[in-house]
């Protein structure tokens, strides 16, 4: 018998219910990644095919044991997207994102929810630490705002700190976010209202996982390189020297994306990563407007008006007017639990760094009463902790 010689086609997108469940098979079947997957396809020309020939593959590379994915978990996983209201983007498809298609590993398969022609638009990722400073939020969320008002889709993870800034500020605009587990699976589950306002308002939630899968250290690098392939910049926000959002930067430069970073205080370790980033040639940020003129002409969002940004001075901080002090003894004490001053003591904390911060934005930031904040503010400042700045304005001690 003689060996099938290689197809000499390009692989065509799958145009039914069968090929797409074939698709989906193939990329469940043990061993075969995106990469393994795309070569198959290159060399049978089908999913069908190359399901076919996957065990003897698997033979000749010393697996005797090989069995492709069960028909049965794949119409699982098929009927599990369809009561979720997802659908599958396959590679070649007409909906399929325009960016990703080039990359040698591409995802075979999305999920998504949500109307897919939001992929079409010009789009910037967002991205940066999860537990992000006051001011890290704060110009998240500008520059989220900044670029949907200008047209552009902005994209990021759905994880908390800087993700969560950057998908609600662009949430009338239209966001996408590309998630490491199932689409349908809310993590963290705190951003559940999140993602389902997401769809609400005409964004889309994006993954190359399967239904239900629920997301695990190893997803979230896989998870990055969706999020710079879908765009032609990511602008990290706020990152550690060690963050992931360092990834997605790597995958970026790799794609052949532009790389921009927010420059933080050298003292802040939460920064760290982005002064890195700058000092070995990345774009400094610090208005919409600088990530707009770094872009590739081909993104010019169209039919937007210019928005005038003012950018911001680089050596002086807004100044806020000091919120009215109530003296200790004046102000009423609700009580509180040890465990509850403590978690406060820590939201408080984190959301301070060496660069400082207006007391009342800090209030805001919390979303927590004022009578409450204040008195933890004053046994921070007095146990070392907290360091009050002229104009109302709060750093780390």
């Amino acid at each position: 018998m003689t060996k099938d010689a290689p197809s000499t086609h390009p692989p065509l997108p799958p145009t039914t219910e069968a090929e797409r469940l074939s698709c989906l098979r193939l990329l469940r079947s043990r061993r075969v990644g995106a990469t393994t997957f795309h070569r198959l396809m290159q060399e049978h020309g089908s999913a069908a095919a190359s399901l076919e020939a996957l065990p003897r593959i698997a033979a000749a590379a010393g697996v005797t044991d090989y069995a492709i994915c069960p028909e049965g978990v794949v119409m699982a996983e098929y009927r599990a997207g369809k009561a979720a209201g997802a659908h599958l983007l396959c590679w070649g498809d007409a909906a399929y994102p325009e960016a990703l298609r080039d990359l040698p590993d591409a995802p075979p398969l999305l999920w998504a929810m949500g109307d897919s022609a939001l992929l079409t638009r010009p789009m910037v990722a967002l991205v940066g630490a999860r537990n992000a400073s006051s001011l890290g939020t704060r110009m998240a969320r500008k520059l989220a705002g900044d670029l949907s008002d200008l047209g552009y889709v902005v994209v990021s993870g759905l994880a908390r700190g800087v993700d969560t800034a950057a998908h609600l500020a662009s949430l009338q605009g239209g966001t996408v976010a590309v998630q490491a587990g199932g689409v349908d699976v809310m993590y963290p589950a705190e951003n559940t209202r999140l993602a389902e306002d997401i769809l609400a308002n005409g964004g889309v939630r994006l993954s190359e996982m399967a239904m239900g899968l629920q997301p695990q250290a190893r997803h979230f690098p896989a998870r990055n390189r969706i999020i710079s392939g879908l765009v032609r910049a990511v602008v990290v926000v706020e990152a550690a020297a060690r963050s992931g959002s360092l990834i997605t930067a790597r995958c970026a430069l790799d794609q052949g994306r532009e790389v921009l970073a927010v420059p933080g205080h050298p003292f802040d370790a939460r920064a760290g990563g982005c002064n890195m980033l700058i000092r070995d040639g990345a774009t400094l940020v610090r208005s919409a407007e600088d990530i707009v003129e770094a872009l590739p002409q081909i993104d010019a969002a169209p039919q937007q008006a210019e928005l005038d940004l003012q950018p911001a001075a680089p050596a002086s901080m807004p100044k806020a007017p000091r919120p009215r002090r109530v003296p200790p003894s004046d102000m009423p004490k609700p009580k509180r639990s040890l465990k509850q001053i403590a978690a406060l003591h820590q939201m408080i904390l984190d959301r301070l760094g060496p660069s400082p911060v207006a007391e009342d934005q800090l209030i805001r930031d919390l979303g927590a009463p004022v009578q409450s904040v204040t008195p933890v503010l004053i046994d921070l400042e007095l146990d070392g902790k907290l360091r009050r700045q002229p104009g109302g304005l709060l750093s780390r001690g």
